[in-house]
């Protein structure tokens, strides 16, 4: 599977974005889809999967209300809206992908990665 990030940018404080990740390869919708993120000098953390269906979510506290994850299995797409973003929120934003719906919090347990985009909150 290739994965290919799109979407970021900058935006102000209290702003939307919404990143988007292509997927190519094999079959997208046996895949749990992931968005992970990284901080200028920090670790990557996880932030939210859905599972191959599109029906389970999962997020990380820090965005619970305001970022919502989605797929388009028919495009091969996931989706993730980002909604009263908040400085805290900058960081390059990659998506990933694993054939399987445990420990998705867990980068191990995922096996193709897309670039990253870039996400600038400003204050």
């Amino acid at each position: 599977v290739q994965l290919q990030a799109s979407g970021g940018g900058l935006v102000q404080t209290g702003g939307s974005l919404r990143l988007s990740c292509a997927a190519s390869g094999r079959t997208f919708s046996r895949y749990t889809m992931g968005w992970f993120r990284q901080a200028p000098g920090k670790e990557r953390e996880f932030v939210t999967a859905i599972n191959r269906g599109g029906d389970s979510t999962e997020y990380v506290d820090s965005v619970k209300g305001r970022f919502t994850i989605s797929r388009d299995n028919a495009k091969n797409t996931v989706y993730l809206q980002m909604t009263s973003l908040k400085p805290e929120d900058t960081a390059v934003y990659y998506c990933a992908a694993t054939p399987s719906y445990s420990d998705y919090k867990r980068e191990i347990s995922y096996d193709y990665w897309g670039q990253g985009t870039l996400v600038t909150v400003s204050s």
